[in-house]
């Protein structure tokens, strides 16, 4: 909160407080008494607003953890949190309640309202919260009630870095340590902030809380839904894949081949390699070659290692590959991996060692010949469950025919990756600027280029209730809401939904949301 212009609520809370020093004259004026009346007013209105904010971004976090196993964390977290702050928020409101008891509110214009230039003494507080120069039970006990929201808070946050900014605000909101007055006379937290005020003024004193726990929780949401969002990206979301060259092998040939990350991200090295071959410097690609062994399934294991947030992370790899006799097995293999997906054409090149083109036969629903030897395109959209088998016929020389199978993963193009502005899942800069922007998505771990076009998403901006927005570009009502976001607010876009060109019926997950932080 440090820095930059000041926020409106905090506007609020500096004229605040300017108005506690004039109201320690005796004569206090009608008028100041009902500027504080209009100010309790103001604080109620956001309190309601930020409840209804909160319950929204607690609702689309628990959405996202039903759906992706990486937000579950930041779901429990977010548990603990909204049962504290709501909690303290109604032990508050109780206290306010004790506040008002002996005054009865009034028709003004239509509306109930307190008679706030009849406010003007503090005796309730004064008489239950203080003993002498002390602290009543009651105020000993108001004392303990924040510091254990403020413990509790911390608790349930935990050590995670991400909300060092968190514990610094609760400790600032919520300090109750002794406060020195302008005459040099140190006065515990209520003595300073409650004794002697008009009932009007203690009352807003405590909104104004209500408000920080509000605005605290709303923080803690948005921090987690970021942290989780960042851990759904991290290294150890990742697999080691094995890719050879063929899956099928004649005894005592050369197998080749090599291992890479998923992501096929020549940026990703790995500062060590264990398996059987050798890294190569220039793609962090390790290139495999042995000699294959015994006719058989045979398997390939090890681990690559990298560096993360200072850390080794270790990432093992296996993988099988087939040793069979010439020439009574099949040589079936996928040019796009060995796992096949709905709402494409995958390539694939089918052969028999030994048998030519034209002697070999391959069936599969959905799976038709391509122009070349031994190329296919195989549409697995209709195929339901997740494996899906092609059976292969070739007739040998002397006329007699030997067949093979091979059952292939059916998979589901993966969940794509927000983008926006030249970046993936998040990015800093000014409201303005994302105002203008375009969303996209990308597939960084696909190996097809996918033509897709952005349908819908939604988005959260703090202080703003959740919204769906149409097409790939924010409409006036998006872009009225995002300008009005603060320095330091999160500004999610998420749920993402796309569509193939030219292939309506087949749908793709939502993508991985995108965070932008207001600079």
């Amino acid at each position: 909160m440090a820095g930059g212009k000041l926020t409106p609520r905090q506007k609020m809370i500096n004229l605040m407080y300017l108005v506690f020093i004039a109201m320690l004259a005796l004569n206090m004026s009608k008028e100041v008494l009902s500027a504080f009346g209009l100010m309790n007013e103001q604080f109620e209105e956001a309190n309601t607003q930020a409840t209804k904010n909160n319950e929204a971004l607690y609702e689309a976090l628990a959405a996202k953890a039903a759906e992706n196993q990486s937000f579950v964390a930041a779901k429990q977290v977010s548990e603990k949190i909204k049962g504290i702050s709501n909690q303290f928020y109604a032990y508050i409101e109780k206290l306010k309640g004790d506040v008002t008891s002996q005054f009865e509110k009034e028709d003004v214009n239509g509306v109930m309202k307190l008679p706030y230039e009849a406010m003007d003494k503090g005796d309730m507080i004064d008489e239950k919260w203080f003993e002498g120069d002390g602290l009543s039970p009651k105020g000993k006990e108001i004392i303990a009630t924040m510091e254990k929201y403020k413990n509790d808070m911390k608790a349930a946050i935990g050590n995670d870095v991400k909300y060092v900014a968190i514990i610094k605000e609760l400790n600032s909101k919520f300090d109750t340590s002794e406060v020195t007055d302008g005459e040099g006379v140190k006065k515990n937290y209520l003595d300073y902030h409650f004794k002697g005020f008009p009932a009007i003024a203690s009352l807003t004193k405590l909104t104004a809380m209500q408000n920080s726990v509000k605005v605290i929780e709303a923080n803690v949401y948005n921090i987690a839904l970021g942290k989780a969002a960042i851990e759904a990206t991290s290294l150890n979301k990742y697999k080691a894949i094995v890719i050879l060259d063929k899956n099928a092998y004649f005894q005592g040939e050369k197998v080749t081949g090599k291992v890479v990350l998923g992501r096929y991200d020549e940026n990703t090295k790995p500062v060590s390699f264990e398996g059987p071959g050798k890294i190569d410097p220039a793609t962090g690609q390790a290139v495999i070659e042995l000699s294959a062994g015994s006719i058989g399934e045979q398997k390939i294991a090890g681990k690559f290692n990298f560096i993360e947030d200072g850390k080794q992370v270790p990432l093992p790899f296996e993988g099988t590959y087939v040793v069979v006799p010439r020439p009574n097995e099949a040589t079936i293999s996928a040019d796009k991996m060995n796992s096949v997906y709905r709402g494409v054409e995958n390539p694939m090149t089918i052969s028999f060692a030994g048998i030519s083109d034209n002697n070999v036969t391959a069936s599969a629903p959905g799976l038709n010949k391509a122009g070349g030897t031994g190329k296919y395109n195989w549409n697995v959209t209709g195929v339901s469950g997740t494996e899906a088998t092609i059976s292969v016929t070739g007739k040998l020389p002397d006329g007699t025919s030997v067949s093979s199978k091979k059952v292939f993963k059916v998979r589901d193009i993966p969940q794509p990756t927000a983008t926006l502005r030249g970046k993936t899942n998040s990015s800093k800069g000014r409201a303005a600027d994302l105002a203008v922007s375009t969303v996209n998505v990308t597939f960084p771990d696909f190996v097809y280029d996918l033509n897709v076009q952005v349908v819908s998403f939604e988005l959260y901006v703090p202080g703003n209730a959740g919204m769906i927005v149409q097409g790939d570009r924010f409409d006036a009502r998006a872009q009225a809401a995002i300008n009005k976001a603060k320095r330091g607010d999160v500004i999610t876009i998420t749920a993402i939904k796309t569509k193939l060109v030219g292939n309506s019926t087949y749908r793709i997950k939502d993508s991985t949301p995108f965070l932008w932080e207001v600079q």
